[in-house]
């Protein structure tokens, strides 16, 4: 059993940084791949960056060059350090865990979600 906490969301301008974190329970995390999703009002859960069990990472094109996923197993953590905001990032991130290999950009392959935390990109 896997529980994901994610924090580090608010309220920032056109152009300014925020750095997510989801905090893990578990003393299997560093086994699990990891995802980052959003949900904007209106619209579908959709995969924004995910990393591996060994650190390999992937990138939707419009988080490409803004967007870095990290992950510390010995803190059973992992962040999305966003740059350069704009105001279509705004929605609910969430983190999710895969018991998978390499990068799963499937949320159908997901264990365990976190509950999200809300980033908003004023204009």
């Amino acid at each position: 059993q896997v529980r994901l906490v994610e924090s580090g969301g608010g309220l920032v301008q056109a152009g300014g940084s925020l750095r997510l974190s989801c905090a893990a329970s578990g003393r299997t995390f560093s086994r699990y791949a990891v995802g980052w999703f959003r949900q904007a009002p209106g619209k579908e859960r959709v995969f924004v960056a995910g990393i591996s069990r060994i650190g390999s990472t992937y990138y939707v094109d419009s988080a490409k060059g803004r967007f870095t996923i990290s992950r510390d197993n010995a803190k059973n953590t992992v962040y999305l350090q966003m740059n350069n905001l704009k105001p279509e990032d705004t929605a609910l991130y969430y983190c999710a865990a895969a018991w998978r290999e390499g990068v799963v950009l499937d949320s159908s392959s997901y264990n365990y979600w976190g509950q999200g935390t809300q980033v908003t990109v004023s204009s």
